[in-house]
Order: C-alpha cells, then structure tokens, then sequence
C-alpha cells in the first residue's frame, strides 16, 4: 500500500467564547465573517445525531449549550461555543505550555483592523512589526479580542511572509 502525502486544507477552528451574541456581533461587525447559522441551542439528547455527537465530545457532564457558525472570506469556518456553566473570564495567554496559542487572519489594511479591534473591546498587544524592515511591506501584530482571545494579524499570506526566510541571515 502507498502512502499519499499532501497537505490537508483547514476547514474551521472552534472557540469557546461567554457570550455568543456579542461574540457573533464581534466577528461579524469587526472581522467581517459571514454567519452561517445564527446562534443556537444544543440539548444533551441521546436521540438525535448533534445530541449524541456532543454527548461523545464533551462527556455526560451538561445539559446544553450555544453554538454558532461562522465563516471567513476564504470559507474558513469559525464554530463559536458558549457553554453557561463554564468559566467567563479571559483564558490565561501561555504561549509556552501545550495547547493552542493563537490563530492568524489576513488584512493588508493592518493598522485599520487592529484600531477597529481596539474600539471595539479589544486589545493590542504589541507594536505592528515589520517582518522585512524597509525591504518588504510584510507586516504582523499580535491582538485579542474583547473576550481575551488572543490572535495574530498578517498583512500578506503565510506563504508569502515566510518563503523569503524570514529568519534567516
């Protein structure tokens, strides 16, 4: 049998957010995402399939939850999650221990994006940064949104930013 290597395209990245109708009015107001399902709620079920689904995700231990789907400009999907028993707070930012640290976006207007998140609750967490300092307009920042979420914003495409070898003497 022979082996088939390719790179797998991202299909959607899940967030757990404490309140899932400003979340959506974030996303959708601040980042432009399209929703794809307006919030709704999901029922600990055995009987149906989304039910049993989550059931087998997070376990016995709920009763229900909100989801809804969201979807970048490049059909990204963003599946945000609202549970009401969880922790409401700001996540701790650790980029050194195991786990998810942050995911990128895509804006060439960076500084525009990056005001918008600012007057809309969110933060900036570094000065904009160019990765090719008067050699290449290739810019990046790290931000959060208003629920403490941290994410990185790109003005050019992964592929473009780190061919050059950015890294690299």
């Amino acid at each position: 049998m022979s082996v088939i290597k390719y790179p797998r395209s991202f299909s959607h990245i899940g967030i757990t957010v404490p309140d899932i109708e400003k979340a959506v009015k974030f996303y959708e107001e601040v980042m432009g995402w399209y929703v794809i399902m307006p919030p709704s709620k999901v029922k600990k079920e055995s009987d149906t399939a989304i039910g049993q689904m989550c059931i087998d995700v997070f376990g016995e231990d709920w009763e229900e939850f909100e989801i809804s789907h969201m979807s970048t400009s490049d059909g990204i999907g963003i599946e945000l999650f609202s549970f009401p028993n969880g922790k409401k707070e700001a996540p701790d930012f650790n980029p050194f221990n195991t786990g998810l640290f942050h995911f990128c976006v895509q804006d060439p207007d960076i500084e525009g994006l990056t005001k918008k998140i600012v007057q809309h609750g969110g933060k900036q967490r570094m000065p904009i940064r160019e990765y090719y300092p008067n050699e290449k307009p290739y810019k990046m920042v790290y931000v959060e949104d208003p629920f403490g979420i941290v994410f990185e914003i790109y003005t050019h495409s992964y592929e473009l930013t780190y061919s050059s070898g950015a890294y690299q003497e």
